[in-house]
This record gives structure tokens, C-alpha cells and sequence, in this order.
């Protein structure tokens, strides 16, 4: 189960990485810093421009976990979505799916392997409550994962194989999220009503992703015209 807790594994070491990006090495800068840090706390700096743009352009290595926050968190606010916690959430998937073959697991060791959508729906038809509610969650999560990081490869099986395009993605990875919500472990653990808004939102944040994964991920990619296409739908849709 994947859960917001990117943020909470921040600690001295991030703080102490991101304030020391910030200053270069400027004694009054770190001052000025390490005073906003105590009275703003950790998350107004990393809500700070300057803080990505020193992620991005600096020579120190963030860990997976920081750098997908803060590069998810800004694309979020872009396209007008302010909910930490649902920069969290998906900096969270983005970091677990980054392991292996991650992606195509409904959680991290099990046997099986799921590579189309179709086949996560399949598999919602279980007596087993637990993986049921996994299956639903993950096929939230993969869509996400695929419409928003990868949108040119499903563009891409669209004109070789005549695949379903993104709107089948996105409407498939909302409605895993909604039955997802639906469930008690949501409940349980506290994701109802992320599980809600990230069906909700869904469109947005997969064009939020798509500026993330053109700008940042692969910016050398060659352009496209679908790339054109989802850069000009963005600056309506945000």
C-alpha cells in the first residue's frame, strides 16, 4: 500500500540539503534561511520557487524522495492545485514505481504482474478484500503513472495499435480511485478522501504530470505534435 508519507521522511539531512542549495555557501544567506525555516517550518521553503530552481541547476544530489516532491508539489501549484498532501501521495508513487518492476505490481513483492489496464479490472474480481482494494488503488496508480510521465507511449500504441488514448486512461485511473475510496482499508489508513480528490482531479494533475515528464524528465525528447497539443490544453486546463 502506498501511502503520503514522503514528507514525513524529511529531516535534518533535507532541511540541511535545501538550505544549503539555497545559499551557496553564503554565511548571511543560511542565517536569513535557517531563520524562515524556524518560523515558517520546512514546507514554506520547499513552496519557495527558488527552492526548485536550486534542486534543478545545483551540484548536490537530493534524495529520490525530495526531488520528487518538490518537482511534483511545484507542477501541482502550476495547474492550481495547493494539497500537500496530494504532492505526497504522488511523489510517493512516483518514488515506489521507480523500484524495478514496481509498476506493474499491486505492491512491492507480489507474484503477480499486471502490464494494461484491462487486466487490473480483471483482477478487481476477487473474494480477497485487502487485494481487491490493492488492485483498485494500483490501477489508480498506474494510470496516473502512465497518462502523466508517459503520455507519448500511450500516444504512441493510439497510432501503431489503435489503443484506447489518454481520456480512457485518465477516465480508467479515476475510477480506480474512486472504488478505491469506497472501501473500509481506505478508511482505515486515512486515504478516503485523498482517494477522492485524486479522482476528482485526475485530469488536471495528469496534465500537471505531463509538464512535469516534458520539462524535467525528458526535455531532449523530439517534439511532437501531441506534445504540442498537450503544452496549449495545459495552459487552459491549469
Amino acid at each position: 500500500m502506498i501511502l503520503p508519507n514522503v514528507r514525513a521522511s524529511f529531516g535534518r539531512a533535507e532541511a540541511g540539503t535545501v538550505l544549503g542549495m539555497l545559499s551557496e555557501g553564503d554565511a548571511e544567506a543560511r542565517a536569513v534561511l535557517d531563520d524562515r525555516l524556524r518560523d515558517d517550518g520546512f514546507d514554506a521553503i520547499l513552496d519557495d520557487p527558488r527552492t526548485l530552481n536550486a534542486l534543478l541547476t545545483g551540484d548536490r544530489a537530493p534524495s529520490p524522495g525530495l526531488t520528487f516532491y518538490v518537482l511534483v508539489r511545484h507542477a501541482l501549484l502550476e495547474s492550481g492545485i495547493d494539497d500537500r498532501t496530494l504532492a505526497d501521495y504522488i511523489a510517493a508513487v512516483l518514488v515506489e514505481f521507480g523500484r524495478e518492476d514496481r509498476a506493474y505490481r499491486i505492491e512491492a513483492g507480489d507474484p503477480d504482474r499486471y502490464y494494461y489496464l484491462v487486466d487490473l479490472v480483471a483482477a478487481m474480481e476477487t473474494p480477497d478484500g485487502r487485494r481487491r482494494f490493492l488492485v483498485r488503488a494500483h490501477l489508480g496508480n498506474f494510470a496516473l503513472w502512465l497518462a502523466g510521465i508517459f503520455p507519448d507511449r500511450v500516444e504512441a500504441r493510439v497510432r501503431r495499435r489503435g489503443a484506447p488514448g489518454l481520456d480512457y486512461v485518465e477516465a480508467m485511473g479515476a475510477s480506480g480511485f474512486r472504488l478505491a475510496a469506497q472501501t473500509r482499508l481506505a478508511d482505515d489508513n486515512g486515504l478516503s478522501p485523498l482517494y477522492r480528490e485524486a479522482a476528482e482531479s485526475f485530469p488536471r494533475l495528469r496534465v500537471a504530470l505531463n509538464r512535469l515528464s516534458d520539462r524535467y524528465l525528458f526535455p531532449g525528447r523530439p517534439g511532437s505534435i501531441d506534445r504540442l497539443l498537450r503544452q496549449v490544453s495545459g495552459r487552459f486546463d491549469g
